[in-house]
């Protein structure tokens, strides 16, 4: 039995452990490093690396996403598909570097505004994006549906 919860857990665990392993990956050490230092088992982190994750819990992955200092945002949803789990606040380098200024700017500015918030600033910040997204993920699901379906909003399927 496949329920939409667990469907939903196993997103969020796949892409919280996808997030430590691209950390991981970033530092450049050894996995037996890099596991002393999240004090985890290498063989944990191995599993980790591989995304071998089914039988670790998602409390476990976000243990060792705050060990290793990852400003790590959860976003469920009404549907598993839009569940997912995302590093926040990292400034991307080399190819994944924005090739705007603008939007690099805007980027610190509002990192550097996030710093100032209190938890509290910050949680009602994060509902609000949430409800933000959410709306906008309605929005787009009739698009997405036709899409999907090969149509267009003045076509009928043949």
């Amino acid at each position: 039995m496949n329920s939409p919860e667990k469907a939903t857990i196993r997103a969020l665990r796949s892409d919280v452990a996808l997030q430590i392993a691209r950390y991981v990956g970033r530092s450049e050490a050894s996995q037996s490093t890099a596991a002393k230092r999240l004090d985890i088992p290498q063989p944990t982190l191995s599993k980790i690396m591989h995304g071998r994750v089914t039988e670790l819990s998602l409390e476990l992955l976000i243990r060792i996403a705050v060990r290793a200092g990852l400003p790590v945002v959860l976003q469920t949803g009404k549907v598993p598909a839009e569940a997912g789990a995302y590093v926040s606040g990292l400034k991307m380098t080399g190819s994944a570097r924005s090739m705007s200024r603008l939007a690099e700017q805007a980027r610190e500015a509002l990192a550097a505004s996030t710093r100032r918030l209190t938890p509290e600033q910050r949680l009602e910040a994060h509902l609000n994006h949430s409800e933000l997204v959410t709306s906008l993920q309605r929005a787009g699901l009739p698009a997405l549906r036709r899409a999907r379906s090969g149509t267009s909003a003045g076509k009928r399927p043949r």
